[in-house]
């Protein structure tokens, strides 16, 4: 009789590494269908109301899933979580490879958001947990670079595809979900920082939880994340349609480009800010995304393709380097218990920014114009953004207690990840002995 050898896991620095391809992909998925919403507009001649409404559902769905199983790894472990939300993208992709009419793109749109949800707690924990130290900065860094990486990413390939590919509706959503069934089945090589624990069927129940010591930080950096987000909500939804409006710029590239150009220098400045203190980063970032967006609005008053495309690099360098100071000012003021809720409460900040005021602008463009409708929003991003230099300026910094704290807490779980690996390590070596 053979005694059964444990399942080979992939060094935890693999891991980490793979966690942040996995949410790249997932962020980069959720931006491919932007520069496709003008093809399925002359092609099923749906309203921009409509086009709202289909970027709005995934947003929507994306909150559900956040509110009910955003803390669900938690307690049950990462690898699950992320196993089935891999899962659920892949079905998602394969519903957009075959939609036909606005009903199959919103069940497409629908399970795409409930897919990015169910991960996006998972992901963001796992890479704080398999990052090099407890106080690196390569876990907060990867999250907050991740999602204007993959979107800069998913809209600039689609666009490509969109415009010199075969297929243009079919081929990108082919190709994501070849990646998901790979990354889904990778996942199950992942080592697991969590182990399991009671509570899962309670963490289901729709709440977002902040820790105490974290709130004052929390409320700070609210203005932050709603004037950051908005603004990327107006380029996911309406970007490609102000090219061709506001600009008259006909072609799908350069729809795609306005995405990329926003959340490519975001990446950007992300990387460049990541050393620096957040408060002052976060101020910083607030006026250039406050000046970026007026330069914006007096772009598409002259029609300068231009002046639009620096004004929106200028915004996505303030939106970057915000998010990302904002997201390191929370990210050590929670313990791996509480970690996952403390993430899925400033992506469900985020996230609603993203699409209510997008959806009030889809509803007002009938009426009031897409140019109206646009410099309105604008002036709520910037009077947003001024008010986020403002609150963080204020805000006292937390206590170091809890951070002492939550800093040791996380060292005692790195070690014991490392102790018990090595002891399986040493059994599974004991066991080919003999």
């Amino acid at each position: 009789m053979y005694s059964k050898l444990p399942a080979r896991r992939m060094p935890r620095q693999v891991g980490f590494w793979l966690l942040a391809v996995t949410l790249l992909s997932i962020l980069a998925a959720s931006a491919a269908p932007s520069p496709l919403y003008v093809v399925y507009q002359e092609r099923w001649g749906f309203s921009p109301t409509v086009l709202t409404a289909i970027f709005a559902i995934y947003v929507v769905a994306l909150l559900v899933a956040l509110l009910t199983v955003g803390g669900l790894s938690d307690h049950v472990g990462r690898r699950p979580v992320l196993a089935a939300a891999l899962v659920a993208e892949a079905a998602s992709m394969v519903v957009f490879l075959t939609a036909d009419g606005v009903g199959p793109l919103l069940i497409a749109r629908t399970l795409q958001g409930l897919a990015t949800g169910a991960a996006t707690g998972a992901l963001s924990a796992g890479l704080l947990d398999l990052q090099p130290s407890p106080t690196s900065t390569l876990g907060p860094l990867l999250n907050s670079l991740a999602p204007a990486s993959g979107l800069a990413a998913g809209a600039l390939g689609t666009g490509l595809l969109v415009q010199y590919a075969p297929a243009p509706t079919a081929l990108v959503f082919a190709l994501f979900t070849a990646l998901f069934v790979l990354l889904a089945a990778a996942v199950f090589l992942l080592p697991e920082p969590v182990t399991p624990r009671p509570g899962a069927w309670a963490s289901l129940r729709p709440r977002v939880s902040v820790p105490p010591e974290a709130r004052g930080t929390f409320l700070a950096a609210v203005p932050a994340l709603i004037a950051t987000w908005a603004l990327g909500g107006l380029y996911l939804a309406l970007g490609p349609s102000l090219t061709t409006e506001g600009l008259h710029v006909d072609n799908h590239l350069v729809g795609g480009l306005v995405v990329t150009t926003l959340f490519g220098a975001g990446a950007a400045a992300s990387l460049v800010v990541r050393g620096a203190a957040p408060r002052r980063v976060i101020a910083a970032g607030s006026v250039a995304l406050a000046i970026g967006t007026a330069l914006t609005l007096l772009a598409l008053a002259a029609s300068s393709t231009p002046l639009f495309f620096f004004a929106t690099a200028l915004a996505g360098a303030g939106f970057g380097s915000t998010f990302l100071s904002a997201f390191r000012s929370l990210a050590t003021l929670a313990g791996p218990k509480d970690r996952a809720k403390l993430i899925a409460a400033v992506y469900v900040v985020s996230y609603l920014a993203l699409s209510v005021p997008a959806v009030l602008a889809g509803l007002a463009v009938p009426s009031l114009g897409l140019t109206t409708t646009t410099t309105i929003y604008g002036a709520g991003v910037i009077g947003l953004a001024l008010l986020a230099t403002a609150s963080t300026s204020l805000v006292r910094k937390p206590p170091a207690t809890p951070l002492v704290a939550v800093a040791s807490s996380a060292d005692r779980d790195v070690a014991r990840g490392q102790a018990e690996e090595a002891v399986r390590t040493a059994k599974s070596g004991r066991r080919s002995r003999s």
